[in-house]
């Protein structure tokens, strides 16, 4: 992993913000540089926010990768997605989590809080941190993505 590559931004609402604060403990662990975004409680919060917050930085090139969480992962990916140069892979389990990496280079991973346990956000985390992209014929896919 690049030094770039150790840089991360996570944020998440309320329904995540237990799953993101393990996730963050995770990064800071394996020495990443992780910049947290929010929210700071399980106080009812608009996940539109912290998915504009997190994406935005991704979009504009200041972070290479980041990691949201809300209930199910589906509203902050599609915030997410929104957002120019932005891959935000909903990823559950961990065939997702490393084929969005692996054919689609996605550069923003999303998680269910309420969907998958602790457990399965780390090893989805630690596969799609260690995935690399397998560029040649999905590269050119991309590229058609970017066209839109």
């Amino acid at each position: 992993m690049t030094n770039n590559a150790k840089k991360i931004i996570i944020g998440s609402d309320h329904a995540g913000y237990a799953m993101k604060e393990i996730v963050k403990r995770f990064l800071l662990d394996r020495d990443m540089e992780v910049k947290d975004v929010g929210t700071d409680s399980e106080a009812s919060v608009d996940y539109t926010d912290f998915g504009i917050k997190l994406a935005g930085p991704v979009s504009a090139g200041e972070f290479q990768r980041g990691i949201l969480v809300c209930g199910t992962g589906i509203g902050m990916s599609m915030v997410a997605n929104r957002f120019k140069g932005v891959r935000a892979a909903l990823a559950n389990d961990l065939f997702s989590a490393i084929m969005s990496r692996r054919h689609n280079n996605s550069n923003i991973l999303v998680m269910g809080g309420r969907v998958i346990g602790d457990s399965l956000a780390l090893k989805l985390v630690e596969a799609w941190l260690e995935t690399s992209f397998e560029g040649g014929r999905h590269q050119r896919r991309l590229e058609k993505m970017d066209q839109l």
